[in-house]
């Protein structure tokens, strides 16, 4: 079964958590503090592993959850880093981010990888809160937690040719005729339902990866047929061959079948008819396969070459294979809209100013609480060990200074309101 496109949930691992710890040798009287820091979680990295060819995998593993990092130990020990968790991918695996629509890595050549979840660093312990107004300090934070995504991988086939066209016209055959693939073929539309990838040899040495990709019909850029589980996987190809049923034998005018070819495609992606297409008039060896070629010659608009040819009886193949050859020698890689940016090989960061009001929200649940949300203070929350009055303290003092406390006045909080964050409650003390 071939998989294309799948959900899946990733977690970064997250940091061991620090501990409060005092020397205790014999001799050392007042030892002061000794605990260590929690080590790092580990990432979660996707590498392109070139031997697979589908997203199967992930039908059957959907959550991706990485180990956290060791606790901190006594005497100043740090806590292990966790090992990365490596994930295999296809080549031609997109990564996006479900909830923002961002991609978050093309992947396309063996042994490139990209994290896809960070890891959450290690809590520090109480040896790194020691100062000299407080010598023997309480504190030790909890390790921070990994970062969480919902994400959708789509795979997009890596191939030079893309063969197009209706249902039936012969694209299957094409491709069992020029190289060592065995695509399904049968008289009925629809035989092919995923992606056939074979590698094509000419007879001076040139070779090529060819798809023959599921048949297209009206509609298709919209979701009909196989819509955009087709459509997805031409987006790579570097030239794309339309091949088209000269002898009528469906009912259908040929011209008509490429022009609705082509609006599928205009449709789909602006930048696919920036590609250079080659047209195929196949089965001319059917009877009245001659005139409709004359017909659709005369109709044809734009300067595309026509090659007739019989994937039955071979006849033309090698002249359709030396000009495809051609085209690819002078056709560079077309980008992908999400790669255009690193085109130029110069990697641009904006840096955005986060205002103080950016790091937490304030609403009000109907019962009259507060609710206090947003990253920052959420991260702090979590990074907290609520077992030590000291963290108690210190987290109170964090969110007077995020402004936490002002606000709440603002909105009317008074003495004895409930406050909450995340799914814990505290009351307002003025």
């Amino acid at each position: 079964m071939f998989v294309d496109q799948v959900k899946v949930f990733v977690k970064g691992g997250d940091g061991g958590n620090g501990i409060v710890s005092y020397r205790r040798e014999k001799y050392v009287p007042l030892g002061g503090p000794a605990g260590g820091d929690g080590g790092n979680g580990a990432n979660v990295i996707f590498e392109v592993e070139e031997g697979l060819r589908t997203l199967m995998d992930f039908r059957y593993q959907r959550h991706f959850k990485a180990p956290r990092g060791e606790h901190g130990m006594s005497k100043n020990m740090h806590g292990k880093n966790a090992p990365d968790m490596v994930v295999k991918v296809p080549p031609g695996t997109v990564v996006i981010d479900d909830d923002t629509k961002e991609v978050i890595a093309d992947l396309v050549e063996h042994g490139q990888r990209a994290v896809i979840a960070k890891s959450g660093r290690g809590g520090r312990g109480n040896s790194r809160f020691a100062t000299a107004s407080n010598p023997a300090p309480e504190i030790a934070e909890n390790g921070e937690p990994g970062q969480e995504r919902n994400i959708v991988l789509e795979l997009k086939v890596l191939a030079d040719v893309g063969l197009v066209g209706f249902p039936s016209v012969g694209k299957s055959t094409l491709l069992s005729v020029v190289s060592a693939a065995r695509p399904k073929i049968a008289e009925y539309h629809f035989t092919t339902i995923v992606p056939n990838l074979g590698v094509v040899e000419t007879e001076d040495g040139r070779s090529f990866v060819m798809a023959d990709l599921p048949g297209l019909i009206e509609g298709a850029s919209e979701g009909i047929g196989l819509g955009h589980q087709f459509l997805r996987h031409i987006e790579r190809t570097r030239v794309i061959v339309h091949v088209i049923d000269m002898s009528s034998l469906e009912g259908r005018d040929p011209y008509e079948d490429y022009q609705t070819i082509n609006k599928e495609l205009k449709e789909y992606n602006l930048r696919l008819m920036e590609r250079p297409q080659i047209i195929v008039a196949n089965k001319m060896d059917m009877p009245g396969a001659e005139e409709n070629l004359q017909t659709f010659k005369e109709k044809l608009t734009g300067d595309y070459p026509v090659f007739s040819i019989s994937a039955v009886t071979r006849e033309g193949i090698r002249d359709l294979l030396y000009a495809i050859a051609d085209k690819l020698e002078n056709t560079s890689e077309f980008l992908l809209e999400h790669q255009e940016e690193a085109e130029t090989g110069i990697h641009r960061v904006l840096y955005k100013h986060e205002s103080s009001k950016d790091q937490f929200t304030i609403t009000r649940d109907p019962d009259g609480a507060f609710v206090v949300s947003g990253y920052k203070v959420e991260r702090l929350f979590k990074m907290t060990d609520f077992t030590r009055e000291e963290s108690i303290r210190r987290f109170a003092r964090q969110l007077r200074s995020f402004g936490v406390d002002e606000v709440l006045r603002e909105r009317g909080a008074k003495d004895g309101d409930t406050v909450r964050l995340l799914e814990y409650e505290f009351e307002f003390v003025d």
